[in-house]
């Protein structure tokens, strides 16, 4: 396996708050990798410094071999890290069409076969696509969040809590796209507090508590570890 992105032993601070304390993560090209934990662990400040909408304070983030912390947000989207943020963050006053269209500001302009490939995986966007985003449905709007992060190619599609207040119904669908998007070659690196869902579609998974890892392994053994299910599925550990 091929090292895609690669953390090292990065550090963020807010202030005099340590937020991520020596993060070491690494996802190999074409995994999905889940990163679990509970609310304030780091994750979301993990996938953040990834895309360059925070900086470490130490500490090191490699893409495609290229070192990359410290770079503007823009240009980590124009290597091909794309990122679908916690709380949708659609523009509600633009059309879905809209929505994805700014998704490819990186292009200059949206490419014909990009839409198709979106509103393939997304078929209610298709029939939405004149709406303001700010008139969909809650899943509806998850959707669109995740087709404008595609609308930018992509190598590796960072989500973050894809599954947030979605009825379980469209949880499945929304986990079932995300499993499509991996086979068809994005690497994704996956936040999610559903750990039952993300480690069922991801190959690895790593476990951030207080902005430390404290656990990685294969998804299968991570599911089926004590320590896992009594922190994430309210059983008593073994």
């Amino acid at each position: 396996m091929s090292v895609l992105l690669q953390l090292s032993d990065v550090q963020v601070r807010y202030g005099a708050i340590a937020a991520l304390k020596g993060v070491t993560v690494e996802i190999g090209a074409g995994e999905i990798v889940a990163l679990l934990g509970a609310n304030g662990a780091g994750k979301t400040t993990t996938l953040r410094t990834i895309s360059g909408q925070l900086h470490p304070h130490e500490g090191r983030i490699f893409f495609e071999g290229r070192r990359i912390d410290g770079l503007p947000a823009h240009e980590v989207v124009g290597l091909g890290i794309g990122h679908s943020p916690e709380g949708r963050r659609i523009f509600p006053r633009m059309s879905v069409l809209e929505n994805l269209q700014m998704g490819a500001y990186r292009f200059g302009r949206a490419r014909k076969d990009d839409l198709d490939r979106v509103f393939a995986l997304f078929p209610r966007l298709l029939e939405r696509r004149t709406q303001d985003g700010g008139t969909l449905s809650g899943g509806e709007q998850q959707m669109l969040a995740i087709g404008r992060a595609l609308m930018s190619r992509p190598t590796v599609l960072l989500l973050d809590e894809p599954s947030m207040g979605l009825a379980p119904l469209l949880v499945q669908q929304i986990f079932d796209i995300i499993r499509e998007i991996n086979e068809q070659g994005t690497t994704v690196l996956l936040v999610e507090q559903n750990a039952v869902q993300a480690l069922s579609i991801a190959h690895r998974g790593y476990v951030l508590e207080t902005g430390s890892i404290v656990m990685s392994d294969a998804a299968s053994s991570l599911l089926v570890d004590p320590r896992v299910r009594a922190a994430y599925l309210g059983e008593g550990a073994a």
